[in-house]
């Protein structure tokens, strides 16, 4: 059944600006109802095409309540460049492709400060783009951030997501946040001048800026179109994606749907968990491995375990019964090298000592408080609950592991994930811990992660865990979604088998986690359904390396999800019932199809035919 439609309450809905004589009209009706005339009451004014104009008139007609003000309205014409005062000019700011009337607010307190200082905010950064009231499909669909968020929302004079736009050409009005702090990419908001935690800013950027955008799209809608939506979605991916769960959880009756890709919740223990290849590789080799080497095994098992119907397809599709082992592979090897039952043969200059080969294992296998890592034949990181000593999953093999274990130059210099380096400055309270973009007044990064053991890595982990409330309860990852489903809402969350950033046994774990609370598998799928996309990297793209053996790893070899595929699905299980079930994905030159089932349900090959056409392939 489709969910009833959601409407903002009362209380949040602004009175519409009207013109003086509807206004007189509306007096003289008043006062006849009581007794002040005997003419009988004057019929209501017709409602107008749009019930604000998209200017500075704004500022004082919507005013939804006390913490917020409108700082721009400005229509934009079809052609139009999507620039204010201060945007660059180079790269040319894309054009209009319809009209519409962007709407900028901010929602306070805020945090006080020093100004410049990152932990220094007015408020969230409220953006909104209204199609013109021909043009409005009667639908909101908010967009999700990325990494730390931030951006110019809250600016007068540059826009905070000029991409959104395109979405609003198509007839939604869409909205955006920069979650509370301007600096994008960086995590220095979340920390005091003093050092401190910034609490009001990390419960900002958790929550409240998820729920008054929600809230303020909303009034705003009605008041600019003289009526509510008829649907709302959240669409993100990846910090979005944990935006969307967040929301799901705590404000469940802010949006009809929910779109949530690779969704970077459980934050603060994936996240540290990032920064543990490049602790592992510093303590077992005292510094990175080289890139081609890392390249170098992951396409050993990409070539190890992509085999269908004896075809090489170029990627996995199920990483969770790869257990590809480089200490066990003579070819990956050094010659001369003694490996686990093998001497290594491999003469190539990417070729991996059995040290370096242990901690590619290490790696896969993810994070643990003393460094150690089983067996791949034991244990390969496939559970969805972690083992007794692994504290996180790492990243699926097959998958580039430059982003993580990444580094630059020759001999390599470590390149650690920033937003890792800065969650671990972040848990322990001292700046020194991130890379140099880290900025506080006590002191900016100073790559002090460096010095870091397996234990202190792992105390950084518990420590996250531990000061959630002041972390605004960042982690997202209450399985308690019984408000969602009593109140009809459905969510469609997605995740690539070979996402580079955030490993998807975290989505994995989070289901079954839901599926423990709420009666099942079955039960859930009623309003939560997962898809997993082998060979996908982050939220879009290829993240598989090339195989050794087989077709190289590319859009025109590798099945992706095309553009709105899952976002249709969703709006057809909201709007019309219509239960998701397979979809069919295909390459860029539609030459390799494969269908994606909802988990927990695979792509199992049926025996015969190609293995790179979806048509031999069934859901089980």
């Amino acid at each position: 059944m489709a969910r009833p439609k959601q409407h903002p309450s009362p209380l949040l809905r602004p009175l519409p600006t009207l013109p003086p004589r509807a206004w007189a009209a509306g007096l003289l009706a008043a006062l006849g109802a009581c007794g002040g005339s005997d003419d009988p009451p004057a019929p209501p004014p017709p409602s107008p095409s749009a019930t604000l104009s998209c200017d500075d008139s704004m500022k004082t007609a919507f005013k939804p309540d006390a913490n917020t003000r409108v700082i721009l309205a400005k229509a934009f014409r079809q052609g139009d460049a999507l620039a204010l005062a201060d945007t660059p000019a180079t790269p040319a700011p894309a054009k209009a492709s319809q009209d519409m009337c962007l709407v900028k607010m901010v929602v306070g307190p805020g945090n006080a400060g020093t100004a410049g200082a990152p932990s220094t905010s007015p408020g969230i950064g409220l953006e909104v783009w209204l199609p013109t009231p021909a043009n409005w499909n009667q639908r909101i669909r908010n967009l999700g951030g990325g990494g730390w968020a931030g951006g110019s929302q809250a600016s007068a004079t540059q826009i905070g997501n000029a991409g959104a736009a395109a979405t609003a050409a198509l007839g939604y009005a869409v909205g955006t946040t920069d979650t509370g702090h301007a600096i994008a990419g960086n995590g220095s908001f979340a920390m005091k001048e003093d050092g401190t935690i910034n609490s009001a800013l990390w419960g900002d950027f958790a929550e409240r800026s998820l729920h008054e955008l929600a809230v303020k799209t909303k009034a705003l809608v009605e008041a600019y179109y003289g009526k509510p939506q008829q649907y709302a979605y959240w669409e993100g991916c990846s910090t979005g994606g944990r935006q969307g769960y967040k929301i799901a959880q705590e404000h469940p009756d802010d949006y009809d749907g929910y779109l949530n890709g690779a969704p970077a919740f459980n934050w603060t223990r994936f996240i540290t968990n990032e920064l543990y290849p490049q602790v592992a590789m510093q303590r077992d080799l005292g510094g990175p491995i080289a890139a081609d080497k890392l390249r170098r095994v992951s396409a050993a098992a990409v070539s190890a375990c992509d085999t269908v119907g004896g075809q090489h397809l170029g990627f996995i599709a199920d990483p969770g019964q790869c257990r590809y082992d480089p200490t066990r592979d003579a070819s990956a090897l050094c010659a001369g090298v003694a490996g686990n039952g093998v001497v290594g043969t491999s003469t190539d200059a990417a070729c991996v000592s059995l040290a370096e080969a242990r901690t590619i294992n290490k790696i896969w296998y993810g994070q643990t408080a003393d460094g150690s890592a089983p067996d791949p034949q034991a244990d390969n990181a496939s559970g969805t609950t972690l083992a007794s000593r692994q504290l996180w999953w790492g990243l699926t093999r097959g998958t580039d592991l430059s982003g993580l274990a990444g580094s630059s130059g020759t001999p390599p210099v470590a390149r650690p994930f920033t937003i890792a380096t800065d969650m671990v400055a972040l848990e322990l309270q001292n700046p020194a811990y991130a890379t140099s973009s880290f900025i506080n007044a006590t002191g900016n990064g100073a790559d002090k992660w460096k010095d870091m053991s397996y234990a202190d890595l792992a105390n950084a982990y518990d420590r996250g865990i531990a000061l959630q409330a002041a972390f605004g309860h960042i982690n997202t990852d209450n399985p308690d979604l019984t408000q969602l489903r009593d109140g009809g809402g459905k969510v469609i969350s997605y995740h690539g088998l070979a996402d580079q950033l955030i490993t998807p046994a975290g989505s994995l774990n989070y289901l079954s986690r839901v599926a423990d609370k709420m009666g099942g598998i079955e039960a859930v799928q009623a309003f939560n359904r997962l898809y997993l996309v082998p060979g996908m990297g982050h939220c879009a793209g290829v993240g598989s390396v090339s195989g050794s053996a087989g077709p190289a790893a590319t859009a025109d070899t590798v099945p992706l999800p095309a553009a709105n595929q899952f976002f249709d699905a969703l709006v057809a299980w909201v709007e019309k019932g219509t239960q998701p079930g397979p979809l069919m994905l295909k390459s860029a030159d539609a030459s390799v199809s494969m269908p994606i089932c909802v988990h927990p349900q695979k792509a199992t090959y049926k025996g015969s035919g190609s293995a790179t056409d979806g048509a031999n392939y069934s859901c089980r």
